[in-house]
């Protein structure tokens, strides 16, 4: 789908980027039906304005444009007189074949004199919020408290989002575009003073190395620019939440949001990243810290529930308390699979279950995951297909992958229990304790804009490990993360009574 430039051996002539003259970008724009040339004067038929009708605004060239023109239409000789009678400020002179083409594209009007096809005005009138969503509340990262604002298709209004959210001079935003066949606009913010400048260099070149179409949403771009991009888990935290920006920005991590996409690329990031959410700066200490450390217990519950059914059923049956193996029994007596069949076959019957809820509309999908879920469990119990035990080991399993705030690594968690199974299957408890050496040893080796991934648990940085965790009282919280390498490491100072080298300050 995509390739580095420096990689690329084609011409430039095979990616539409070859010199064209005006009149062939004319030529070229009229094959589009939406495509209009007008005389719009009875009394001036020399004036033509030439423009693609679905990205200008109407009612800017019908109340600011035309009327103004009609009025002066008779006067109106040259190309600096045509200037001065629109009431716009963003017009511009332009000779340059190629500069044309993207002002139509992006929504500008051109005018001229019939026979003088040399050089244009052109007025920028684009309409970006036509087809844009009138509310901009999150759709996927909810949260009970705290605010409930989002971003949208749009990058001026997300970025506009972020100047109200963040007053500072120092927030510094570079618009780069990317894209051979569709000019998509991309911004890398950061704070300066802040951000190790490193980040964004990086960030920067892997961008323009790029030799792609066109990329559809920000997260394609993050697959693209990721250190490991066949790796499961997310290297970048992918977020429509204005606050978890803002948040990512004061640490000095850099931000990416690109034009049609309603999600920011946060990076770089560390595993214990993606468990945390916004919603915990908005509870109590305790509180937060306690249901961050739920989502921990729900990933690794998740992971290795069932693959542990298996290895016990299969090679471990004296680890089975006695109370406990009656009831086992009694559920498995007519079951005709072994262990991991039985296990697979709930396990992709879940993921199937959510998957097709997920595609359909809300409330058929709730239906279905319910209904579906109820009548499926139940119809397998009975048909001694599976075990009750199983079923609801695989019912929590799955429920335990949701309590993981972000999707990738919600989808990611989903997938690594498949290779668990067939470990635990072959091996027993020996298989997963090799599928989890492999794991960590593939953990270890990720890096995201080059930050180890394990930070601070691997390198481990003492004092910030424990913090990963839990939510640090705000009172611990007047460093940012030190092995984000940011150019100012202190937020605030610290309370009188607290000594800035103790606890969560500490290298």
């Amino acid at each position: 789908m995509f390739r580095k430039k420096k990689e690329s051996k084609q011409s430039e002539k095979s990616y539409e980027t070859v010199e064209r003259t005006i009149a062939e970008v004319l030529e070229k724009a009229k094959k589009s039906s939406d495509f209009s040339t007008i005389t719009p004067f009875e009394n001036n038929d020399q004036i033509v304005l030439r423009f693609f009708k679905t990205l200008v605004d109407s009612s800017i060239l019908q109340q600011s444009i035309l009327p103004f023109l009609k009025e002066k239409a008779v006067d109106l000789k040259t190309l600096s007189d045509l200037k001065n009678s629109i009431p716009i400020e963003e017009v511009t002179f332009s000779k340059d074949p190629k500069e044309i083409e993207i002002a139509f594209h992006q929504g500008a009007v051109a005018l001229s004199f019939k026979n003088q096809m040399d050089e244009f005005i052109l007025v920028g009138i684009g309409n970006a919020r036509l087809g844009q969503r009138e509310t901009n509340d999150t759709q996927n990262e909810f949260s009970v408290i705290g605010p409930k604002v989002g971003f949208i298709e749009d990058i001026r209004t997300n970025l506009h989002m972020l100047r109200e959210h963040l007053d500072s001079p120092d927030l510094i935003f570079e618009e780069m575009v990317i894209g051979t066949r569709s000019r998509i606009k991309v911004v890398i913010a950061y704070l300066d003073g802040v951000t190790n400048p490193e980040y964004v260099n990086t960030a920067k070149q892997r961008i323009l190395d790029l030799d792609v179409d066109t990329v559809f949403d920000n997260t394609q771009l993050e697959q693209m620019i990721s250190d490991n991009s066949t790796s499961p888990f997310p290297l970048f935290i992918s977020t429509e939440r204005v606050d978890r920006t803002v948040g990512a920005l004061l640490v000095g991590q850099v931000v990416l949001i690109s034009d049609k996409s309603s999600y920011a690329v946060i990076g770089p990031v560390n595993l214990m990243d993606f468990f945390s959410n916004p919603e915990d700066f908005y509870l109590p200490t305790l509180i937060a810290s306690f249901f961050k450390l739920i989502r921990i217990f729900g990933m690794i519950f998740s992971i290795f529930a069932t693959s542990f059914y298996v290895a016990i059923l299969t090679y471990h049956f004296e680890v089975i308390p006695k109370d406990l193996l009656g009831p086992i029994i009694n559920s498995r007596a007519n079951v005709p699979f072994p262990p991991v069949i039985e296990v697979l076959f709930l396990e992709v019957t879940i993921d199937l279950l959510r998957e097709a809820g997920a595609r359909l509309p809300t409330k058929i999908g709730q239906t279905l995951g319910i209904v579906g879920g109820i009548v499926i469990g139940q119809a397998t119990v009975e048909a001694a297909l599976t075990s009750n035990i199983l079923l609801i080991i695989v019912a929590l399993s799955a429920l335990a992958s949701f309590t993981t705030p972000i999707y990738k690594m919600s989808s990611a968690v989903r997938m690594l229990r498949y290779p668990f199974i067939i470990c635990a299957a072959i091996w027993g408890g020996l298989g997963i304790y090799v599928g989890i050496l492999f794991l960590i040893g593939h953990l270890t080796r990720l890096k995201s804009f080059g930050v180890p991934y394990m930070v601070p648990l691997y390198p481990y940085r003492k004092g910030w490990a424990l913090g990963s965790f839990i939510r640090p009282d705000f009172t611990k919280q007047n460093s940012r993360p030190k092995y984000f390498r940011p150019l100012s490491k202190e937020r605030f100072a610290p309370a009188n009574d607290q000594d800035p080298n103790d606890g969560l300050n500490s290298e």
